[in-house]
């Protein structure tokens, strides 16, 4: 029963993410806050990791992935609210950055490669704002699936955003936006003994 709940879950994810991503390209929606023109997203440079988001001792870098996607926003009461995210990770070293991943809300991240996913949870305290980005973060995994690249892991860092603020101003109730972003995900696992 829990993993039928689980496969839901992840296919509606998936279809969500893509659904967004897809909609999002094709709608040209603005980087960083929102405007009339269209801005593209460059590829975020190697990550430096500040203090506050490194992992613990006794896990080891499994895998690092480039995303670009949007951060989702609803009007709500007159202001701009965080709904979800939608990415498409790709190998850095891919010169086709064809997708191996999907991130979408929870947040999860599943392998459209093994089907492998994990779900996590922001780390408290475990944030780097920016004036231009969404912030870095660190999360902790809630819960993971399968045993390929997703299945063990124990944390991730969101690194080198950029883009995916909320617009400014006021909006009108209902209305929705995808606001482009790109980051570094790397993610991490216990290392064996």
């Amino acid at each position: 029963m829990l993993f039928s709940k689980r496969a839901a879950l992840v296919t509606g994810t998936i279809v969500t993410a893509a659904a967004a991503v897809i909609g999002s390209a094709a709608a040209g929606q603005a980087s960083g806050r929102p405007s009339a023109e269209t801005h593209a997203i460059a590829p975020a440079p190697k990550p430096t990791i500040p203090p506050e988001l490194q992992v613990p001792d006794g896990n080891k870098k499994t895998a690092v992935f480039d995303a670009q996607g949007v951060q989702t926003y609803a009007c709500t009461n007159g202001a701009w609210t965080f709904v979800e995210p939608a990415a498409t990770l790709s190998d850095a070293r891919d010169i086709r950055h064809r997708p191996i991943a999907l991130h979408s809300r929870g947040p999860v991240w599943v392998s459209t490669v093994d089907g492998s996913a994990v779900n996590a949870a922001a780390v408290p305290g475990a944030s780097v704002p920016s004036t231009d980005a969404v912030p870095q973060l660190l999360l902790k995994a809630t819960a993971t699936r399968g045993s390929g690249v997703f299945g063990s892991v124990s944390y991730i860092q969101r690194l080198a955003t950029r883009g995916g603020l909320a617009p400014e101003g006021s909006c009108s109730e209902g209305a929705q936006v995808g606001v482009e972003y790109s980051a570094i995900y790397v993610f991490y696992a216990p290392v064996q003994s």
